[in-house]
């Protein structure tokens, strides 16, 4: 019972993130989209790198 109580309240929260996002959010621009694409593909990276070096250890 506590599993699927834990599980609404994680569902309740997405759904209004989803709303506040589309109702406040904004468009990006085309740079800005460019800079963050970039820049996620280099945290994926660190993020991949740390995890060897932490099974490794």
């Amino acid at each position: 019972m506590t599993l699927l109580i834990i599980l609404a309240c994680v569902f309740g929260v997405v759904a209004l993130m989803v709303v506040l996002g589309e109702r406040f959010g904004k468009p990006m621009s085309n740079e800005q989209q460019a800079k963050f694409s970039k820049l996620s593909w280099v945290l994926v990276f660190m993020i991949l790198v740390g995890a060897i070096i932490k099974e490794m250890l």
